[in-house]
């Protein structure tokens, strides 16, 4: 694949002066076969698997960054929902399973993990309601893992059960946390999907393959400028705008993906492109549809102008 110089002009200046940066490269791990009936074997299982897939993922990661000279902010694991790899087990395994995955974190050098998981959208198992109960004092004790709950899904509807628990929960985690951080570690969904790179959501989906490379992508100041740049226009211009940006910024993405999983010899996954915001000024999703004619966001018309970002973002992608 070949660049034109306005090609790689225009992608530093994404970069450096409009926050375009590679939020993640997530690495998705199966440990379906790591289960085992006794908590020790269990624990050794997915500490070896971990840090035998994963050894050299910041290292090429950051190699890659490197040499494209890409922002790339975050390195992270996926792994499988533990509530399905420690079925059977007590609470108090699972927190011990959950020091474990952080341990592994620290040890490779991986900045989040998540997967500390449960799919309880229908019903729950001993498994799923012994990991969700251990949550407040799981996410006390470890430092870069975190958790997700799936409690909705179209086909399936509300697990009332689930949302009335995950109520107490998450109050819980909030005590057992300095400041109520525990609780930005924790996402509690509907339809959630399998090969999700962002935090705190990810979770390698069992439909999944064995290990992949999957790249989040955060541009909502790439976004803004192209929308700011588009001028006075219709509605149907600034879609078709929004979605040549998308595809620019995807496409750089795919570049930075494709090479890691090269190099690692992994499959590659999928790439999200969000517009997660950042702390950054102009790094906002509302300075975005205040360009697109919104006289403040929150005004009559938000939901829909956010409708239209998302659908012409989604079709780029």
């Amino acid at each position: 694949m070949t660049y034109k110089p306005e090609e790689i002009i225009e992608t530093i200046h994404m970069t450096e002066v409009e926050h375009l940066d590679i939020r993640t490269v997530t690495m998705g791990i199966s440990l379906r076969d790591c289960s085992s009936p006794d908590p020790s074997q269990l624990i050794d299982n997915i500490k070896t698997k971990l840090l035998t897939l994963a050894k050299d993922h910041v290292k090429t990661v950051e190699q890659v960054s490197s040499e494209f000279g890409i922002p790339i902010a975050n390195k992270r694991i996926a792994v499988t929902p533990i509530s399905i790899i420690a079925d059977g087990h007590s609470r108090e395994t699972f927190v011990e399973v959950c020091k474990a995955l952080d341990y592994c974190a620290k040890e490779l050098g991986i900045d989040y993990l998540g997967g500390y998981s449960a799919l309880v959208q229908k019903g729950m198992t001993k498994g799923d309601k012994n990991l969700i109960e251990s949550i407040p004092e799981a996410l006390a004790v470890t430092e870069r893992i975190c958790s997700s709950v799936n409690i909705a899904s179209t086909k399936a509807g509300i697990n009332m059960n689930a949302v009335a628990k995950m109520g107490h929960i998450i109050k819980e985690l909030a005590n057992n946390t300095e400041e109520a951080i525990g609780c930005c570690k924790l996402v509690v969904f509907a339809n959630c999907v399998e090969d999700n790179p962002f935090i705190a959501g990810a979770f390698h989906g069992v439909t999944e393959p064995e290990v992949v490379i999957n790249v989040g992508i955060s541009g909502p100041g790439v976004v803004l400028a192209a929308v700011q740049k588009a001028g006075d226009c219709d509605l149907g211009a600034l879609a078709e705008v929004i979605k040549r940006t998308a595809f620019k910024v995807t496409r750089m993405g795919e570049m930075v993906g494709r090479k890691v999983s090269e190099r690692l010899g992994i499959e590659f996954g999928i790439i999200d492109l969000s517009l997660a915001p950042t702390p950054a000024e102009g790094d906002s999703v509302a300075s975005i549809l205040e360009a697109i004619g919104l006289e403040r966001c929150g005004c009559h018309g938000t939901t829909a102008a956010l409708m239209m970002l998302n659908d012409a973002v989604k079709k780029a992608a």
